[in-house]
């Protein structure tokens, strides 16, 4: 296997327009793809509007419950579980958005340029503002919706007061309190990696071998894994293998003995103890959901 490169990490672009730089909606659950280790090129602001789940950031985890609300930074490696009847308000935005107001609050961004430093990906349920918070990024979803005149202004007007009240009232002067698991550079390593892995997980991967690809020992490599995904990496690749299990059994007509295959698994009887363990059910469960 060759080695990864950086330019080969795969990065979620979301376009958004130029002049109004923000997407804002509603999601019901978590989808597959969203439970896979990811990063986008834009700053994020979620809302917990209803249900349970958890965020693993950076190899950090967040248990999340309704009322919360969580900052993720354009280069943060997340992903994101459901526990319970999960709804989720995501405002994603552009940080150019904000380049003029740099220019007279150059703090205006701290919450996510001082992650890990000064601020936690997720805010202090407990902090008397966290109720302004809530109510200016329900007030913004409304504007965003009805887009009445000159609601483009509005919603930037919100955005900006929800920074700066949690520039204002959430930042932590504690030293050490929220230090990041790995640094930059270690997860960008971790990205190569897991990129390799999701481009070709039915290749027979090996501990050196995913550790060779950024020219780390097995150990050290391993350690690193499970600082910024929380699990090892093997058990990472299971994942990947099952989610593209699932996917094709409820899409096609292979047989189960076939599919084990394409996914990477070397025995069917192997697939099956797996699929039960992480999935929660047999195989030809899946299956059977899709007829």
């Amino acid at each position: 296997m060759t080695s990864a490169n950086n330019s080969a990490i795969p990065k979620e672009k979301l376009v958004l327009a130029k002049k109004y730089p923000i997407q804002v909606d509603d999601t019901i659950g978590v989808t597959s793809y969203y439970q896979k280790l990811h990063w986008h090129d834009v700053l994020e602001i979620n809302l917990i509007k209803a249900g349970t789940g958890y965020y693993i950031i950076n190899g950090r985890t967040f248990e999340f419950q309704q009322g919360d609300i969580l900052l993720i930074n354009s280069n943060d490696l997340h992903c994101a579980y459901e526990t319970k009847d999960l709804v989720m308000l995501v405002v994603s935005f552009d940080a150019g958005w904000f380049l003029n107001s740099l220019r007279t609050d150059p703090a205006i961004l701290s919450p996510f340029k001082e992650m890990g430093v000064s601020y936690t990906n997720l805010l202090d349920r407990d902090n008397p503002r966290i109720g302004l918070l809530r109510s200016l990024l329900l007030e913004l979803q409304d504007e965003h919706l009805r887009q009445e005149s000159s609601y483009e202004s509005v919603v930037f007007a919100l955005m900006l007061r929800f920074l700066a009240t949690v520039n204002r009232h959430f930042r932590t002067e504690i030293p050490g309190r929220t230090a990041l698991a790995v640094n930059a550079r270690q997860l960008e390593k971790i990205r190569v990696v897991i990129h390799a892995m999701e481009q070709n997980y039915a290749h027979a991967w090996t501990l050196s071998e995913l550790a060779s690809l950024v020219y780390l020992s097995p150990s050290r490599f391993s350690d690193l894994f499970r600082l910024a995904v929380g699990m090892p990496p093997m058990l990472y690749l299971i994942h990947i293998r099952l989610e593209s299990a699932v996917a094709m059994l409820e899409s096609n007509t292979m047989k189960i003995t076939d599919i084990a295959h394409e996914c990477g698994f070397r025995s069917l009887s192997n697939f099956n103890r797996l699929f039960k363990k992480h999935i929660g059910a047999p195989p030809k469960t899946a299956r059977n959901k899709s007829s």
